[in-house]
């Protein structure tokens, strides 16, 4: 069974190593990096399944270095390690395109369930392309390729806008309710979640704006709804 390759940042010496010998007794192959700079230049040189980055790290840390990544990869799923609990930095953390955000100090079972969750939640990538092409409005939404096109026009959705459009037009014309979207997205439902899917749902309003059928409202204390009726 081929072992799922994880990039390591982490500048902790003894909680970079606790972690690497436990996951690797987990059957993952883990590249154990000591700061942010180190990290971007594991991750040009070979592909990587899940990355774990400590925010706070020398040369570069790691809010800088996921931003280095998701200008080349858009799709690797990226979890946060951190001693800040700050709702700005979890915000933040959120908006840069992470899939998660564990606080320290926390045990190993608990980042190997995070990290078993992010793997479940992305890998739909697998399932029949034919399930994730969407048409609404004058737009055309593949979510296998994480593409909104609109006539010649075709942008690249990030992750989480991706899932969160998908999950939108798997009911469109109904409601998606927040409490579910955060669940299924991020594995939890809680305030600093909250806060970054409505961002989500800023941006993807931005992206409807050559047509003005298409809308996604806000109902109030409940969740959005698409629709792309005249």
């Amino acid at each position: 069974m081929k072992k799922i390759k994880v990039l390591l940042a982490e500048d902790d010496t003894n909680l970079g190593n606790i972690l690497q010998d436990y996951l690797e007794l987990e059957n993952f192959d883990v590249t154990l990096c000591r700061d942010g700079e180190e990290g971007l230049s594991q991750f040009k040189r070979q592909p990587f399944d899940v990355c774990i980055f400590d925010v706070m790290m020398p040369k570069k840390d790691g809010f800088t270095l996921a931003r280095d990544i998701r200008t080349a990869d858009k799709h690797v799923p990226i979890l946060f390690l951190t001693a800040k609990s700050l709702k700005e930095d979890k915000v933040e953390g959120f908006e840069i395109g992470a899939d998660d955000y564990i606080t320290k100090p926390f045990n190993e079972e608990e980042l190997l369930l995070r990290i078993k969750a992010i793997l479940k939640r992305t890998s739909h990538a697998h399932e029949p392309h034919e399930n994730y092409i969407f048409k609404i409005g004058q737009y055309t939404f593949d979510g296998q390729l994480q593409e909104l096109t609109y006539k010649d026009d075709v942008r690249r959705l990030t992750s989480k806008e991706n899932d969160i459009l998908r999950m939108l037009l798997m009911r469109k014309d109904s409601i998606l309710k927040r409490e579910e979207a955060l669940i299924e997205i991020w594995g939890k439902n809680d305030y600093f979640l909250g806060r970054s899917f409505d961002v989500f749902i800023t941006k993807l309003r931005k992206y409807f704006k050559d047509d003005n059928h298409v809308r996604i409202e806000n109902i109030h204390g409940v969740g959005f709804m698409i629709t792309d009726k005249a």
